[in-house]
């Protein structure tokens, strides 16, 4: 084993990097903006602290990520439920491993308190990893535009969610 010497970078995937509460699901759905890069639906919504304490009654919750994704494989497009399971696991794989530079841009954002994503797949056949793989890229590269362009307020500090250091 190495003596520490060299760090290595970790693709983990964590428990508060997953989209799960019901109210920002909803909001996203509902509040968010969405954009196509084919095979999939992207929809994408910016919570300020501000609108994020909104959403819950008392108190916001331990566990929510500066960047929360979930994946949907409609069953209208792929029928069997293996289909649709390994899609869900392609999709997440890829968003795993390409995620970074989309972390560091909204943990450099202080007006950003977390960004919710959902992948819709919407192709009706199965692709390979490396079709999947360049076309998440592409769509992280889109979301990246849209996200640098909003509204920072001057303060260069990053906040308390970190997605990167799980």
């Amino acid at each position: 084993m190495d003596s520490g010497e060299e760090k290595r970078e970790r693709f983990c995937f964590p428990k508060d990097g997953r989209l799960h509460h019901r109210s920002l699901v909803e909001g996203l759905f509902r509040l968010g903006s969405s954009f196509y890069e084919f095979p999939f639906r992207i929809s994408w919504r910016i919570i300020n602290p501000e609108q994020l304490q909104k959403n819950f009654r008392s108190n916001v919750p331990e566990g929510i990520g500066s960047v929360q994704m979930m994946v949907t494989v409609p069953k209208k497009k792929r029928r069997r439920a293996v289909d649709r399971v390994r899609m869900r696991r392609l999709i997440r794989e890829t968003y795993r491993l390409n995620r970074r530079e989309l972390c560091l841009d909204a943990d450099a954002n202080p007006d950003i308190a977390t960004l919710s994503l959902a992948f819709v797949y919407i192709h009706t056949a199965n692709l390979d990893y490396a079709t999947v793989e360049e076309k998440m890229k592409a769509a992280l590269s889109k979301l990246r535009k849209k996200i640098r362009g909003y509204s920072a307020s001057g303060d260069e500090t990053s906040g308390d969610h970190n997605c990167l250091n799980k």
